[in-house]
């Protein structure tokens, strides 16, 4: 990861190369623009592979530090890290943001709002979009527009034919023609087999 301070105008790695440009565009003017206006500071990264033992919330963790090594670089920060190879995100804010991005909201953007488009086909760039919306929105005063609604698609309708699309004389007559089969060809059988027997 390339060295980073407060104030930086870096807002989104794209480490994994994951990302389009268009969005990389978009998400920076918001953040820089949310940076400027309200002095709170998001930072996008995203990676491909985590050291072995490592999870994506302890290199988050590492990272903070790393780029914000003093509390008062740390308080105006929010680090949002997602790993491709796992699709697992992870946020790590600092406590002066805590009073309009509580730890819970903060939580849901990285478990919710991030992992929806993932789940529904690894949408990379809709999950970005939708997290930087949602945190300029919280850490702006705005209310909170909340993680996306799931849509459940259940198919509930069978394969049968229903009552008024079945032909009533056309299966009863399969019926009676299944029964009397059924009758016939056993008792049909055992004259046969007595006739062979004497």
């Amino acid at each position: 990861m390339p060295a980073l301070n407060a104030g930086d105008s870096t807002w989104v790695i794209d480490q994994a190369d994951i990302l389009s440009r268009l969005t990389e565009n978009e998400i920076n003017a918001e953040l820089a623009n949310l940076a400027q206006t309200t002095g709170r500071e998001v930072r996008l990264v995203t990676i491909h592979r985590l050291d072995y033992g490592e999870t994506v919330q302890s290199f988050t963790d590492k990272l903070f530090d790393r780029w914000f090594s003093t509390p008062d670089a740390q308080a105006n920060q929010v680090l949002l890290v997602l790993d491709n190879v796992t699709n697992s995100a992870a946020i790590h804010i600092g406590n002066a943001v805590q009073d309009r991005l509580s730890p819970e909201t903060a939580e849901s953007v990285a478990q919710e709002t991030v992992m929806v488009p993932l789940r529904n086909g690894n949408k990379y760039n809709q999950a970005f979009l939708d997290a930087s919306d949602r945190l300029v929105a919280v850490l702006s005063g705005q209310p909170d527009p909340g993680p996306p609604v799931v849509e459940v698609d259940i198919q509930t309708e069978g394969t049968f034919a229903k009552a008024e699309e079945t032909n009533d004389r056309s299966a009863t007559i399969v019926v009676v023609v299944l029964l009397a089969i059924a009758t016939i060809v056993p008792m049909a059988t055992y004259f046969l087999y007595q006739a062979f027997q004497s």
